[in-house]
Parts: C-alpha cells; structure tokens; sequence
C-alpha cells in the first residue's frame, strides 16, 4: 500500500489523469444505461424498418438530406424536435422511431426529446450515416 501512494505522490499528473478517465467512463455507462433510447446498428435499423414498421427521422441540415438520406426517411430539424412540432409522426407513437444524423452524436439530444414527448420506442443509429455507409447500404439522392 506504502508503494501506490509513493508512485501516486511522484507521478500526481498521471494518477489525476487516470482517475478523471475512469470518472469519464463511468459516467458515459451510467448515461447510456439510464438513456430513453437504445443505440442500434446499420443492421438493426434494415430489421426495423422491415419487420416493424421503424420510421427514421434525419435530422440532418435540408441540404445533408437532399444530398442522401436514408430510403423513406422523414426530415424533421433538432429545433422542431424542441418545439415539440411533430404532426409528421404523431401517427408512428408506437412504432420504432429511429434517429439519424450525420455521426450520431447530435441526434441524442433529439432522441431523448422523442422519448420524453411519448414515442415507445426511440432508437439511435450508432456513428450515425457514417455506420450506414460503411456497411454499404443504399441512400436516396435528392428531394423526397
């Protein structure tokens, strides 16, 4: 025991930035075990919208979208999301609704705004388009 606090007293810097990395991760499974949503794959989105009705929203810019989006896809902005402007799915409550952006990081915030205004079941596409196109699946160019 006499060791560790020597090794930590010498090397303060790296045992800080140790114990802030494992903070960090902790609260990053924390967040994610207790989040509305659940992250799924470019293969578990295809099961969803086949097999259960899923609907995607992208939430990427107009211009992102018509340059390619996801077949069937509804186009709904972060700040609609917010406004709570959702007449587009008002009819999918209980269908998977699966939230798509470019990387997948800014669609959680509108994942969890879709939970919390009633939908049962959000889902979030894990690194977003970048996953989609890595698996080589289709994308629809321009206008819807």
């Amino acid at each position: 025991m006499q060791e560790y606090i020597q090794f930590f007293q010498q090397n303060m810097i790296l045992s800080l930035a140790w114990v802030g990395i494992l903070v960090a991760l902790i609260a990053s499974i924390y967040k994610s075990s207790t989040a509305a949503y659940k992250e799924v794959t470019a293969s578990q989105v295809t099961h969803l919208m086949n097999r259960e009705n899923g609907v995607v929203v992208d939430i990427r810019t107009k211009e992102d979208f018509k340059r390619g989006h996801i077949t069937d896809s509804v186009h709904i902005l972060p700040s609609d999301i917010k406004a709570g402007n959702l007449s587009a799915l008002e009819s999918h409550k209980s269908d998977p609704i699966i939230v798509v952006c470019k990387t997948g990081q800014t669609a959680r915030e509108s994942a969890e705004l879709l939970a919390k205004a009633g939908f049962a079941n959000v889902n979030l596409l894990k690194s977003g388009l970048v996953a989609w196109n890595e698996a080589n699946l289709p994308l629809v160019r321009g206008k819807k």
